[in-house]
């Protein structure tokens, strides 16, 4: 494997991590909740992957997760300390970032036992937005994924970039690169100028309302 998979993993278990101690952060939770919920932000897609492919899970054999994972945690704390104010997308970015790691990874992963592209993707996106969905379920949220947010369709997007390159024999470095650019400019835009999807029944709640 090359070198390059382990740091773009460790970065996307950090960026997790600093996600689930903002989501602790702003629920006001203590410092065994903190631990915890970035603790399954960052590695419960992973796991849930892992699963699925029937393969060890990742941080069973490499405690170098949880040193990411504890490093992110504690630097986070110390910064939100220090601060008075957090700006309120700042929890949605650092999102973006671990997307745009962990979704281009995921597809990695699945295209490296055998699945094929279309699957490869799925599991790609699982890797994503499942850790985010166990942390806002914790935090007693309606996920972000089920929210209007384009945020499942922007994986999809970066992991359909990845396969193409990969099928057009870009190399893979590059290939993983364009994978996470598209799929973090894409967030990015939608954070920024509120691209969402159409909520099922929310139209209809409002024309019903006096």
């Amino acid at each position: 494997m090359p070198e390059y998979f382990l740091w773009f993993d460790l970065l996307g278990i950090a960026v997790f991590a600093i996600s689930g101690t903002l989501a602790a952060w702003r629920n006001h939770m203590d410092g065994f909740g903190v631990i915890v919920l970035a603790s399954v932000t960052a590695i419960g897609g992973g796991t849930l992957r892992d699963l699925i492919l029937d393969v060890p899970v990742i941080w069973i054999n490499n405690n170098t997760y949880f040193y990411a994972i504890f490093v992110a945690a504690i630097g986070t704390i110390l910064l939100v300390r220090n601060r008075l104010t957090i700006p309120n997308n700042t929890l949605q970015i650092a999102d973006a970032f671990g997307l745009a790691f962990f979704v281009i990874m995921g597809t990695q992963k699945a295209l490296d036992h055998g699945t094929s592209s279309m699957v490869a993707i799925m599991l790609g996106t699982m890797s994503g937005v499942c850790g985010g969905m166990i942390r806002d379920v914790l935090c007693r949220e309606v996920p972000m994924v089920f929210r209007g947010e384009l945020y499942a369709v922007t994986c999809i997007f970066g992991g359909i970039i990845y396969t193409s390159l990969l099928a057009l024999a870009v190399p893979q470095l590059y290939a993983m690169l364009a994978g996470m650019l598209g799929l973090l400019l894409l967030r990015l835009a939608a954070i920024k100028w509120h691209i969402t999807i159409p909520v099922f029944g929310k139209h209809h709640q409002e024309l019903n309302e006096p």
